[in-house]
């Protein structure tokens, strides 16, 4: 499992390059800035051997004047440096989160209607804004604090090989046990930031269930019902993050005790050379300034690879969306306007199950079995039934929010895979049961994203089922009137709605039970007499 997690990382770090590289310019001003200030902390080591020979040993008197000058120059040369670091890595990381972001959104919105019937909102909202802030912070930040001390490590190595070389190979033999205690520490970091970015999808969705119906759990008195199913999933956030906190707090230490372990056999054995003049007082404390400015580097080098990691996990659960493949766009076929004759030959539909496979015969029945149907330009056809019946899943054909299993779906005689998408669904409107409201004006709720004309196609789907009897029959006149010369298919639970209908389709488990007029299909006593009967018994 760990070289597949190791490749997918790999991968990652591949596609986040990409994401970089039209800010390659910026990224290269900030590993600059990182290098001089890498150069000002490996010159301390410099800085040290210079007072050593100057000061302790020759007591030369301008050291008086300029080791302090210089010690400032450092700090000013050191400031610089950060600075054009912060900066342009900043202006980088948020570059990248940015177009990121906006490119996972858009490509969330091409996906086919299928992807959400099996994805959680929640989960998505949460890749798109918790994720996307975690590369933010690992392009930031981490990157910050791994371009500077990884350029302090080597510079320091570099002048310990300088000041005494057969000590500074006896502290390298650790490098290796460093380098394996790190690559686990790596391994455990993204596992459980893996696991923290999913639970914080589950706390998310948790929380938007609870908001957008608060009183439906009111009037239930769910709040208790809701409130332990935000701690199961508050908790499962909260064990990773610890387990997260736990690797973190082991792993600074345990490479800390190692790392000084060295330095202490390292140490006695300058010394020793000091005081037997194997080497100069300015050399050893040159090495042992050099030698701390590895400790403290390596020790941030080993903290910063929590939220690196989580970076990474976070790129890769983004990459997944964008992996997801996009809707289908159909054929090539355009037209300005269709007729709006519409057949349905021989079509059977089954939804995909969890694992993204249509139902077979033997599981979850088919939505529609066999249905032929023909629907004349201007014709309103009313479709009803139970529910679960089909009617919806009949309708979300005509616009391909799924395409058939079997047998085909026509407007004007040619097939809807036939036509460009886009084409396509600009010539359909729909007014839904879903109430959904966008913060928009009126008109541009109703067009939505269009500029179009009064004269567009419409599907009512139960369009009135959330209205009292007298506003109803006030969007029944309106409807009279704006069905006129359009292709209308009706869907509803109320018979009322749908008598005025030129045709009245009944589905019963995803088949065709009956079909005519009003008074044909009372006369007829058959289902839709049934299902009359039940609603107006009174």
């Amino acid at each position: 499992m760990r070289p597949l997690a190791a490749a997918s990382a790999r991968s990652t770090y591949r596609r986040l390059l990409a994401y970089l590289a039209p800010h390659r310019g910026r990224f290269i001003l900030g590993m600059l800035g990182g290098a001089l200030f890498a150069a000002t902390m490996t010159s301390f080591a410099w800085f040290a051997k210079k007072f050593g020979d100057g000061t302790l040993v020759h007591q030369d008197p301008r050291t008086i004047v300029w080791i302090p000058v210089a010690l400032v120059g450092l700090f000013l040369v050191r400031g610089i440096g950060e600075f054009v670091q912060t900066y342009n890595m900043g202006y980088v990381g948020r570059q990248i989160v940015s177009r990121l972001r906006r490119d996972v959104f858009r490509h969330i919105l091409d996906l086919p209607v299928g992807y959400f019937d099996r994805s959680s909102a929640a989960t998505l909202l949460s890749r798109l804004t918790y994720n996307s802030e975690q590369i933010g912070q690992a392009t930031t930040d981490s990157i910050n604090l791994v371009v500077r001390t990884t350029l302090t490590i080597v510079g320091s190595i570099g002048l310990m090989l300088w000041f005494n070389a057969r000590l500074t190979l006896i502290a390298l033999i650790l490098t290796p046990l460093i380098g394996w205690l790190v690559s686990i520490i790596n391994f455990k970091f993204r596992r459980y930031s893996r696991r923290i970015q999913d639970s914080m999808g589950d706390v998310t969705r948790v929380a938007k269930e609870g908001f957008e119906s608060p009183r439906l759990i009111k009037v239930y008195n769910a709040q208790a019902h809701l409130a332990r199913q935000f701690d199961a999933a508050d908790a499962h956030n909260l064990r990773s993050n610890m387990r997260l906190i736990l690797t973190r707090g082991i792993s600074n230490p345990v490479v800390q005790q190692v790392t000084a372990i060295g330095a202490a056999i390292v140490l006695w054995i300058a010394i020793a050379d000091a005081i037997h003049g194997r080497m100069s007082m300015g050399d050893m404390l040159g090495f042992i300034a050099a030698l701390v400015g590895v400790a403290q580097p390596l020790r941030d080098l080993v903290g910063v690879a929590g939220p690196l990691q989580q970076g990474i996990a976070a790129g890769q659960s983004l990459f997944e969306v964008l992996d997801e493949p996009a809707e289908l766009q159909g054929g090539t076929l355009r037209v300005a306007r269709v007729r709006g004759a519409v057949q349905f030959e021989h079509v059977s539909f089954s939804y995909p199950t969890a694992e993204g496979r249509a139902a077979e015969p033997a599981g979850r029945p088919a939505a529609l079995t066999d249905v032929s149907l023909e629907v004349a330009p201007g014709e309103s056809l009313a479709i009803v039934g139970r529910s679960g019946s089909g009617k919806s899943t009949l309708v979300n054909l005509l616009p391909r929010f799924y395409d058939v299993a079997s047998g085909s779906v026509r407007i004007d005689g040619r097939d809807v895979r036939d036509y460009e998408l886009s084409n396509l669904r600009e010539q359909i409107a729909v007014v839904s049961q879903e109430v959904v409201l966008f913060n928009d004006t009126i008109r541009n709720n109703i067009a939505f994203g269009r500029e179009v004309p009064d004269d567009a196609i419409l599907i009512l789907d139960e369009a009135t089922s959330a209205l009292d009897t007298e506003s109803e029959r006030h969007i029944q006149a309106a409807f009279a009137q704006l069905l006129l010369h359009r292709t209308t298919f009706i869907i509803a639970h109320r018979l009322s709605t749908v008598e005025q209908a030129d045709r009245i389709l009944v589905l019963d488990g995803g088949r065709i039970a009956e079909c005519g007029t009003h008074l044909q299909l009372l006369a007829h006593d058959g289902l839709y007499a049934q299902l009359h009967r039940l609603q107006f018994s009174d």
